[in-house]
């Protein structure tokens, strides 16, 4: 790697970096409503409440349903993970130094867009559900209690509805047949192979596409916390890039020469940031993450 960076090597390494952050980076982004490019700091998500219908007379005035209409609003955050690449080290490696720099940069962006999406499901005054991991019994309960809220709320079963499990919870629900087996699933359901890569690790049980997730809040202690939600309750928005930064969407990268550090600073930015649309429509689960697998 020469001390000159060409526009073509910086093009090309940004569509690496947005290619890791789109595929591999962010387990969550997929799962919840999104809009990029947007200007500004501020992103806004269009939210139509219910209507009631009602008869009328012959001839006479229909009465409106005045659905209130709401637009909650995401706010951006900047954050950046860069590094700095000595120039005789790169001379030394035999690896793809690229492609190894563009994983560690996306990578982290990915886990902050995670971070941000758990704590907007985390903000959710829905009635928590105690996920029970005693016996095979209680954690099929659990499960079933966390389906069974979204009905209860009238969260549409189209498709839309996700799931996020700790690791130890999504190797307790392994255990119960009809969540594991494709037997009671079904081919096209076990597992859920639409969308991106990062995205096929989702498997599909009751309607809901569940993943594990070792980023969710409490993760391996007696307070953790398990979600299902619907794509249309979170909104996540990240922002246009301005100036000579090369940018691929909502990630961009950039590569300059240090001379004093002999050594190029790689840095990976985007702005991002969500809003909790509908509160309805994210249930939580309290999990004592601390509890041993059920044998029996």
């Amino acid at each position: 790697m020469s001390t000159s960076i060409t526009a073509s090597f910086i093009a090309d390494y940004t569509k690496d970096v947005h290619l890791v952050f789109q595929r591999e980076g962010s387990m969550l982004r997929p799962t919840v409503s999104t809009r990029d490019g947007v200007v500004g700091s501020t992103a806004k998500f269009e939210k139509l409440g219910t209507g009631t219908a009602t008869t009328k007379s012959r001839h006479g005035e229909i009465t409106p349903m005045n659905a209130t209409h709401t637009q909650p609003s995401a706010t951006l955050e900047d954050f950046y993970a860069g590094d700095y690449s000595d120039l005789l080290d790169e001379a030394k490696v035999n690896i793809d130094a690229r492609m190894a720099y563009a994983k560690t940069g996306a990578y982290a962006l990915g886990r902050k867009v995670d971070e941000q999406i758990t704590t907007l499901l985390d903000g959710t005054s829905q009635s928590t559900i105690t996920f029970a991991v005693t016996s095979y019994a209680a954690i099929q309960s659990s499960l079933l209690q966390m389906v069974e809220a979204l009905d209860s709320n009238d969260v549409p079963n189209d498709g839309g509805r996700y799931g996020a499990l700790t690791p130890r919870a999504f190797a307790q629900a392994m255990t119960v047949e009809s969540f594991a087996s494709a037997d009671y699933v079904g081919a096209n359901g076990l597992p859920f192979t639409e969308g991106a890569p990062g995205h096929r690790k989702f498997k599909e049980w009751m309607g809901v596409k569940w993943c594990m997730h070792s980023g969710l809040p409490g993760k391996g202690t007696s307070t953790a916390k398990v979600f299902t939600w619907h794509k249309s309750s979170i909104g996540y928005a990240t922002g246009k890039h301005a100036g000579n930064v090369a940018s691929n969407d909502s990630v961009s990268a950039d590569i300059t020469w240090q001379g004093t550090k002999a050594a190029h600073f790689i840095n990976h930015m985007m702005s991002g940031g969500g809003v909790l649309i509908d509160d309805a429509g994210v249930i939580e689960g309290n999990l004592n993450d601390t509890t041993a697998i059920a044998t029996s």
